[in-house]
């Protein structure tokens, strides 16, 4: 185990009420694991992330958080005082945020920011810290390592960036990894290197990575188990095979659907399936199933009332009441 989320709410304040963006969400990460977290802009996803790293200052995180530390130690990150959590960010849980062109200090030099967190958690002195840093630079697949380190954020490519972020996050060779939109604004061959980075690291380093993103392609490369997420609920999770195979909840045979496939009757090679409507505001969620206003399957009076996550088969839980007897296979 590398780290246990249970209960995990956070909220923030909105005018004269708190919103929860994030509703109860649990979930286990195992050592050398990779989980794909995966849903449309706004459910939650990379707020998720942040509260694990502690970085919504201005919001209320309840639930726990239980890190498997270097030591053997067990560390609840949510119970912790924020004076605390500097010792542990970066050090046995890291992030590589969605753009590394604003994550990056663009008044400092990449060699400067990569050794930065080894001089921090581990009391490297500069010189070893610079030189650990141009090693993992080129483990990264970075070229020319001596320009590279004297360089600015702005002279590199947004793919050599990406590969900087990467290279900070394992600097201190964390237990946990979060991976936010890793490849997101990368080309298709770069994203491929990268992908295949991740997993040669994480072999190397045995850590557990949550891999959040809206690609279900990059999940079925990387992930072993996925959560859907939706309206800041955990809608299904499961191994990537048996949600690939056959999704239980609307929302993710929508998704699914909405893959280009090479493997569609001619007429419809062109077009693409759409999920009707769009994210409720958090202000403004839809009682009962939260996704009930968009799902061709809601039946008033059944799906009025909020659905619990249950399980269905073996490792898999949706959040439908109907899950057992609607049909969403026609969307695959």
């Amino acid at each position: 185990m590398a780290l246990i989320v249970e209960g995990l709410t956070v909220s923030f304040a909105a005018r004269d009420r708190l919103v929860r963006a994030i509703d109860d969400v649990s979930f286990t990460l195992n050592e050398a694991e990779t989980i794909g977290m995966v849903g449309e802009s706004g459910c939650g996803k990379s707020v998720t992330g942040l509260s694990l790293m502690g970085l919504l200052p201005a919001a209320t995180a309840s639930g726990r958080a239980v890190l498997r530390a270097r030591d053997g130690s067990d560390v609840d990150l949510l119970a912790l005082p924020r004076s605390e959590l500097p010792a542990y960010r970066g050090n046995e849980i890291a992030m590589i945020f969605q753009e590394p062109m604003t994550s990056l200090n663009p008044l400092r030099t990449i060699g400067d920011q990569v050794a930065e967190p080894m001089m921090i958690h581990q009391n490297a002195r500069r010189a070893d810290a610079m030189n650990r840093a141009a090693a993992l630079l080129t483990e990264v697949g970075i070229a020319d390592i001596e320009k590279r380190m004297r360089a600015y954020p702005h002279e590199l490519s947004g793919g050599m960036r990406q590969r900087v972020m990467i290279a900070m996050a394992l600097s201190c060779k964390p237990t946990v990894l979060i991976a936010d939109e890793p490849t997101t604004a990368l080309d298709v061959t770069i994203q491929a290197q990268i992908l295949t980075l991740f997993q040669k690291l994480q072999h190397q380093f045995r850590m557990g990575i949550l891999f959040i993103t809206h690609d279900f392609g990059v999940v079925a490369e990387v992930a072993q188990r996925v959560l859907v997420m939706y309206a800041g609920q955990i809608v299904e999770s499961g191994p990537v095979a048996t949600i690939l195979r056959g999704p239980r909840h609307p929302y993710t045979a929508g998704l699914l659907a909405s893959l280009p496939r090479i493997d569609r009757p001619q007429r419809d090679q062109h077009s693409f399936y759409a999920i009707p409507g769009h994210v409720p505001e958090l202000s403004r969620l839809p009682s009962g199933c939260r996704f009930q206003p968009r799902c061709r399957h809601a039946q008033s009076g059944v799906c009025d009332v909020p659905p619990a996550l249950t399980t269905i088969a073996a490792d898999h839980t949706v959040r439908c009441v109907r899950a057992h007897e609607i049909d969403v296979s026609d969307l695959a």
